[in-house]
């Protein structure tokens, strides 16, 4: 065992050891301490917005691209909605431990009773305020963590552990171990995470592409599960009957920012109306400085511009045959992550959303919205893009429980 090993093994232990603190714990304690992680978002800001002012420094002189240097920033603003979404999490009703499934006509009872993994691994992007994200559902779910985020965001995200996660654990009366963030910036790390079936039998893998799917293979390997969420980028169709201005106005909101995985990335026109609304996307585009590929492209249709550093702020457009041919190019082209149509037309739009088969899909509404706070009013750990059976779409607390199936004699 080398000594990125030792240090990712070292927090599973910690982790492990602190978990029991929050299996038992009444739900006004768990509640408590993310109001306190909340309170602490803000009586902490300084010292937040310095660690992460390092981590843009630092990102500005490797010359990160101004998309990722986006995803990286704490502002103001941003830590407000942090902890503004902590209190939500805080006021949702926890999930019932027992369920009744079945008074059963032999005398016994049949009970579905929700059990916390243990310890939860999560592997993230340069995005501190994931940190929270990730570490608020592991605390709602009473599962411990351990954390490991890309290294640009490091110093962000141990700040927040510091200064927000562990003290709120700690004024709670929980064990502050309970959330760990591996303090090292060796990507080697990320492969320690998902090599320990004994401790760590979930990771949550969150990133771009080919790295991503690597480390889901390597846990694969290991025995050890993922939900994953390697690739994105948003489709939206315009049908036959699509209405110009909102057309428009859904492109603007879908492109409010860049380096995120549910933003605009390829648009279909309907072939009957390409050439009437092409030229009014463009201007759309041209005026929100975003780049037009058009065909035929040098690039395969589905390409996700948000992780091309140079080229991040670009869209494909392309003609699709309807709305059935839409959702086919949909799912065979793309991530399968989210669509959406606008359209006047119900019957087009029922064809378009029964046709496409990927995690979310919108009628006249933006694929933004396939987001954990968006969409469910939730934080999230990820977006989960597995086809088969399981969380899938935007991950929460809800979704990080084991099932037991308990049988007793009937009252």
């Amino acid at each position: 065992m080398n000594d990125t090993d030792k240090l990712v093994a070292g927090c599973a232990d910690r982790a492990k050891a602190a978990a029991a603190s929050l299996v038992g714990a009444e739900d006004s304690v768990i509640d408590g301490a993310l109001r306190g992680m909340a309170a602490r978002v803000r009586s902490a800001e300084q010292e937040l917005a310095a660690a992460n002012a390092e981590d843009l420094a630092a990102a500005d002189r490797n010359g990160m691209s101004p998309a990722l240097m986006d995803r990286l920033r704490l502002d103001e603003p941003r830590l407000a909605a942090m902890a503004d979404q902590l209190l939500v999490l805080a006021d949702v009703p926890h999930d019932l431990r027992d369920r009744v499934v079945e008074d059963r006509p032999d005398g016994l009872t049949l009970i579905e009773r929700r059990l916390p993994v243990g310890v939860i691994g999560a592997n993230f992007e340069a995005r501190p305020n994931v940190t929270l994200d990730i570490a608020s559902q592991f605390l709602k779910s009473r599962n411990a963590g351990v954390l490991r985020t890309g290294s640009a965001a490091l110093r962000s995200a141990q700040a927040l552990v510091d200064q927000v996660v562990a003290p709120a654990l700690a004024d709670a009366g929980l064990d502050p171990d309970a959330v760990q963030l591996v303090p090292s910036e060796d990507r080697a790390a990320a492969y320690s995470l998902v090599r320990l079936p004994a401790t760590v039998p979930l990771v949550i893998l969150r990133g771009s592409g080919d790295s991503t799917r690597d480390l889901g293979n390597e846990a694969a390997r290991h025995g050890v599960r993922t939900l994953a969420h390697a690739d994105g980028g948003g489709v939206l169709y315009a049908g036959a009957a699509a209405d110009a201005a909102m057309l428009h106005e859904l492109i603007a909101a879908s492109l409010d920012r860049l380096g995120v995985c549910n933003r605009l990335n390829l648009l279909l026109l309907d072939r009957g109306r390409y050439d009437e609304l092409l030229p009014g996307v463009v201007k759309v585009l041209e005026r929100l400085g975003i780049a037009v590929s058009l065909p035929p492209h040098d690039h395969p249709r589905g390409y996700e511009w948000a992780l091309d550093d140079d080229r991040s702020a670009t869209v494909t457009i392309d003609a699709a045959d309807g709305p059935v041919d839409a959702a086919r190019i949909a799912n065979e082209d793309t991530s399968g992550l989210a669509a959406a149509v606008v359209t006047g037309d119900a019957q087009a739009a029922a064809d378009f959303m029964n046709a496409y088969t990927g995690a979310g899909v919108f009628w006249n509404s933006s694929t933004r919205l396939l987001d954990g706070f968006k969409l469910l009013r939730l934080p999230e750990t990820g977006i989960n893009l597995d086809r088969v059976p399981g969380p899938r779409g935007p991950v929460s607390f809800r979704d990080l429980y084991l099932r037991q199936h308990v049988v007793v004699p009937t009252a």
